[in-house]
């Protein structure tokens, strides 16, 4: 029935959102956290990747670590705007959020160090995918000059 309702409203990840990412092989960080429904506010306990600028999450370990292994959705990290502790929003203890342009997304660590390392991790892959596009933009400013 979850396959069915996902297929309908299109919560499965396209394979291009995490193509030529090897999940599975030496990943940024990876763990346990509970992440709320997007659509239908359950809660539901998945295992997470973090790799390549792609915050990956599967069912099971077992899926993740292996290279044939679908994840169950993808958040670019190019896409976040923020990640920051959310217990106030919540009311729930070790929760946090990611906000990209089009939703927020709110998750659930196992203690408030998880919150602190994930929310340390993702925040630096931003960083770095934010560096790494500035890096890419050459300005010629000669070329403007006659």
């Amino acid at each position: 029935m979850e396959n069915l309702w996902r297929l309908a409203t299109g919560q499965d990840p396209n394979p291009e959102d995490y193509q030529g990412i090897d999940f599975w092989s030496n990943p940024e960080r990876t763990g346990w956290l509970t992440k709320q429904g997007d659509y239908i506010k359950t809660w539901r306990r998945r295992y997470f990747v973090l790799k390549q600028g792609k915050l990956l999450w599967f069912k099971d370990p077992t899926t993740a670590a292996s290279p044939t292994g679908v994840p169950r959705g993808v958040i670019p990290v190019s896409d976040c705007l923020t990640v920051k502790g959310a217990e106030d929003v919540l009311r729930k203890p070790s929760a946090f959020e990611i906000s990209t342009p089009n939703s927020t997304m709110f998750f659930l660590a196992d203690s408030d160090k998880e919150k602190e390392d994930w929310i340390n991790s993702i925040g630096r892959a931003i960083v770095q995918h934010s560096r790494s596009l500035a890096d890419n933009e050459v300005v010629d400013y000669d070329s403007s000059r006659r």
